[in-house]
């Protein structure tokens, strides 16, 4: 039997944080364990898998408030950018770098480090019935990047979207921000040169 992913999500908290779940073979792995583990972990029983890796995609609290009770309930493995992973609440059992990639449950999935929402932020791309899937964290949304409090941060993240998602990945790859709705690549990528202009 072919071993596929599926995709399963929840909103969590007033803040409408995004927590996905990629689901094969009876395992799970969480991106972002960002609040009410409780429903985290119902939502992988709801998917008949069991939850064996979880994946911080940055710093920010709101995205780590249920990180140390998912892992004591689940003892999954933690992955993190090594630039976000010092101010964690749990230290990440791997750190990733760009260009690394992400090994789960025989999958491989390419790891993209977006710097300047916070130091690292982590991203990594997952196929999915033959469609791309991104899950950005908050460095990406429909309309814009995410929030930067400084020029040379704007730059950078900017430049890092651009060059390690954009030119990367075709119109088609579907995006999973961190808040709020997905979109694609195509529907982002003729904002660009605005984004530029506004710094935002």
């Amino acid at each position: 039997m072919t071993n596929t992913l599926s995709l399963q999500h929840v909103s969590v908290s007033s803040m409408d944080n995004n927590c996905y779940l990629l689901c094969a073979g009876g395992e799970g792995l969480l991106i972002d364990a960002s609040d009410d583990a409780p429903r985290l972990l119902q939502l992988a029983e709801d998917a008949g898998v069991r939850i064996t890796g979880v994946l911080t995609t940055h710093r920010h609290h709101d995205h780590v408030r249920a990180l140390r009770e998912v892992l004591d309930a689940t003892h999954a493995t933690h992955w993190a950018s090594f630039l976000d992973a010092p101010a964690l609440p749990v230290a990440p059992d791997v750190e990733l770098h760009h260009g690394d990639t992400l090994d789960w449950n025989g999958f491989s999935f390419p790891v993209m480090i977006l710097r300047g929402h916070t130091p690292g932020g982590l991203a990594i791309a997952a196929e999915i019935d033959g469609e791309t899937h991104l899950f950005v964290g908050d460095s990406l949304f429909p309309g814009g990047l995410g929030k930067t409090t400084s020029e040379s941060d704007f730059v950078r993240l900017f430049e890092d979207v651009k060059e390690r998602i954009f030119e990367k990945y075709p119109d088609e790859a579907i995006v999973h921000p961190g808040h709020g709705d997905s979109t694609t690549l195509g529907a982002e990528r003729p904002h660009l040169a605005e984004w530029w202009e506004r710094r935002w």
